[in-house]
């Protein structure tokens, strides 16, 4: 079974846009692995609060204008 695990910042993306991701990832499966994977193909979004995570030692948020208006 397929499992991809996707990890954006909460809010970053609507739900039309995490639908298109699913469907994406999940054709990308399909690709690699034939037709049989699409029933098994799990995706999963997870959605990572602000200050939840960090680069270059730097905890980060996410600016409102790059938010999802949903």
């Amino acid at each position: 079974m397929p499992f991809i695990n996707i990890k954006t910042p909460q809010g970053a993306l609507s739900k039309q846009q995490k639908e298109e991701i699913v469907h994406r990832a999940t054709d990308m499966m399909v690709d690699y692995f034939t037709e049989a994977a699409r029933p098994h193909t799990m995706v999963l979004i997870e959605e990572v609060k602000d200050g939840g995570y960090a680069r270059a030692d730097e905890v980060f948020t996410i600016p409102e204008s790059y938010r999802a208006k949903d």
